[in-house]
């Protein structure tokens, strides 16, 4: 249940990245991709990271039928990441916020 529940919110991420201009059309270098630095917040931006990283190993992790983390919190570096926007992130970080509660099992 709790990996349908994932998937539905990652594919909103995506839908939602894609309407914010945020989805990009190429990866980045493979080295950037490679940063040792939490969220590669030394070569990607949190969109980016959430795009080629986490995206891709959230669903990877599905399709495997790998045990999904038990706990996580992105929401704070989706917030300090989009707070300098001038654009409407409501979206975006709620959908955030989804995924934190229920990979944490927070019931909301």
């Amino acid at each position: 249940m709790k990996d349908t529940q994932v998937a539905q919110l990652l594919n909103e991420l995506e839908s939602a990245l894609k309407a914010a201009k945020l989805w990009q059309p190429q990866a980045p270098s493979q080295a950037a991709l490679l940063s040792s630095a939490p969220f590669c917040c030394d070569t990607l931006s949190f969109s980016q990271w959430l795009q080629f990283i986490f995206i891709e190993k959230m669903r990877l992790m599905i399709a495997a039928k790998v045990p999904l983390p038990t706990s996580m919190a992105l929401l704070p570096m989706a917030e300090q990441s989009w707070s300098a926007q001038s654009e409407d992130y409501t979206v975006l970080l709620a959908i955030v916020a989804q995924l934190d509660n229920t990979i944490c099992g927070v019931i909301s």
